[in-house]
């Protein structure tokens, strides 16, 4: 490679990097194509089996061509964030010279679609979780299609712009910032004051995740290269060498970076895979609600104890709906509380009204595969509803509940969202081979900033496996607790952390040009989102 920089990266390189400009056999290309329209077939027959399951007669294909529209954007979004995000994972293992660029990068392809086929969902309903609840409980609607569309497309398009000046940028930021900017339009086309649009106790906490985790990596990462360096420089002096020539390094070191990148990729595809995930379901549930709104294969076991939660959780409601009646529908009175945060007398009666009916319908049809196709959207509703109004009882103040009924009030929440919240398996294979099919595309432009622009002189082994085992710590952690992080943000810091610590100088004018991106991404992607929202509002 030579010393220019590819069109739309930062700066040139300082110095030779490793050969990325692989050819290109047609076959490949057959191959990749071959396996995108079979991925295609597949979540269309999944789609139609899972239809037909339920006894739907189709009796018109407008919804289907809306979802088929809405899954191809979301699935695009994942495309985009295979190869926006997981260059990084590929970085150290090129420069280091551990894998070839394009083994490596079929490499933590597949290992990111190991990632998304394990994950958990946590973090996928921690998304949605910020998503304004009206337009959740109306996503089949105009409205909630406008939302979808607005909130991926924005994250596209900054994705895509930042990808194409080579700055790593945070796909996680992006769609967050989408979410909040279509939240606070909302609010404001319905006549509320924009705050209201976003649950900001759910935003603050991602927002810590997002905003620490690249100065935890930065640190964790300077600190761990100076331990390894103080016990093993004179153990293994190579490993904290540069790579001569094309020449890889010993077997030994070549292991260690080869599992640390498999590791970021992993954890990658486990936690990024699922903000899709997230997105896919709420498409599914507003335009094939028979099929998805309810997870129909929920065990009887499962059943039997969400009665038994059910009835705990109706007793400390009505303990606190005692004196108040509910005349008319209880559900704009929780909707409110849900929107607003502010209890009030109609808050606790309604929201035991709500629990009334829920459990009379789960103990009337003794499954959830047994609700008439008619039942299953406003069920689904309902209990989102309750769940999110408990969610937010549990943290306010205001509600008075003590440790026990708080306890009660969890059981019950948990029993909802086993019955709410669930991806079936073939979504998370179709979000895995998009983000494993963007991995092995497009991602050359952030490989060279990261291996050559961060730091003024090449990265080490040492220096390549310290970065990468501190991103892959601090995403397995964030798995852990539902929350998204940026595989960009915390690996390119933990690079810059090692140049930092080895003496090796930053080059600023990188550095200077990553953090604008990261300042910059939020409201940009508010701003588009938001626009987006008002134009596909008004359209839909």
């Amino acid at each position: 490679m030579s010393d220019i920089a590819l069109p739309g990266s930062i700066e040139p390189a300082l110095r030779k990097g490793p050969n990325l400009d692989g050819g290109f056999h047609p076959l490949t290309g057959v191959i990749y194509m071959g396996v995108v329209a079979a991925a295609l077939l597949f979540v269309a027959y999944s789609i139609y089996i899972d239809v037909d399951a339920t006894g739907t007669k189709v009796t018109t294909y407008l919804p289907y061509l809306l979802l088929f529209v809405a899954l191809l954007i979301a699935l695009g979004f994942e495309f985009v964030n295979g190869f926006h995000d997981t260059a990084n994972a590929v970085a150290t293992v090129i420069y280091t010279r551990s894998l070839p660029a394009h083994i490596a990068v079929v490499w933590s392809g597949m290992f990111n679609l190991f990632g998304v086929l394990l994950s958990s969902g946590a973090v996928a309903f921690g998304i949605v979780s910020l998503l304004p609840v009206e337009l959740i409980l109306q996503v089949g609607s105009g409205a909630g299609f406008a939302m979808v569309f607005a909130l991926l497309i924005a994250a596209i398009i900054w994705n895509v712009g930042t990808w194409y000046f080579g700055l790593p940028a945070s796909s996680s930021h992006t769609l967050i910032g989408s979410i909040i900017g279509v939240g606070i339009t909302n609010a404001l086309l319905r006549g509320r004051d924009g705050t209201s649009g976003v649950d900001w106790s759910q935003a603050a906490n991602i927002g810590k995740a997002l905003l620490l985790s690249p100065l935890f990596g930065f640190a964790l990462a300077a600190g761990l290269l100076f331990v390894v360096k103080t016990i093993m420089l004179k153990a293994a002096p190579a490993l904290f060498a540069e790579p001569k020539g094309d020449q890889p390094p010993p077997w030994w070191i070549r292991g260690i970076l080869i599992l640390t990148c498999t590791l970021v990729s992993f954890f990658h595809g486990s936690n990024d895979g699922q903000k899709g995930m997230g997105l896919i379901m709420l498409i599914l549930i507003g335009t094939v609600p028979t099929a998805y709104a309810l997870n129909r294969a929920l065990p009887d076991s499962q059943i039997r104890q969400f009665v038994v939660n059910s009835a705990a959780a109706s007793n400390v409601i009505e303990r606190k709906a005692a004196g108040y009646n509910v005349l008319g529908n209880p559900r704009p009175a929780v909707t409110n509380y849900v929107a607003q945060h502010q209890i009030d007398g109609g808050t606790y009666p309604s929201l035991a009204v709500l629990v009334r009916d829920i459990s009379t319908q789960v103990t009337q049809y003794g499954s959830l595969a047994k609700f008439p196709a008619d039942a299953v959207g406003n069920t689904r509703n309902d209990m989102y509803l309750v769940s999110e109004a408990i969610r937010f009882l549990m943290k306010d103040k205001e509600s008075e509940l003590n440790a026990d009924e708080v306890a009660t009030l969890n059981n019950y929440k948990g029993s909802l969202d086993s019955a709410t919240k669930f991806i079936p398996g073939w979504v998370k294979i179709a979000v895995a081979i998009a983000l494993g099919l963007g991995t092995m595309v497009g991602w050359k432009r952030i490989v060279v900033t990261v291996g050559e622009k961060i730091g003024k002189t090449h990265l080490t082994y040492a220096q390549g496996a310290c970065a990468e085992i501190t991103a892959a710590a601090t995403i397995a952690a964030a798995d852990g607790y539902g929350l998204p992080v940026s595989t960009t943000h915390v690996l390119s810091s933990g690079i810059a952390g090692t140049m930092a610590a080895n003496g090796s100088g930053l080059q600023w004018s990188t550095i200077r040009n990553i953090a604008l991106a990261w300042v910059l991404t939020l409201p940009v992607a508010m701003m588009i989102s938001g626009g987006l929202y008002f134009l596909f509002f008004n359209l839909l």
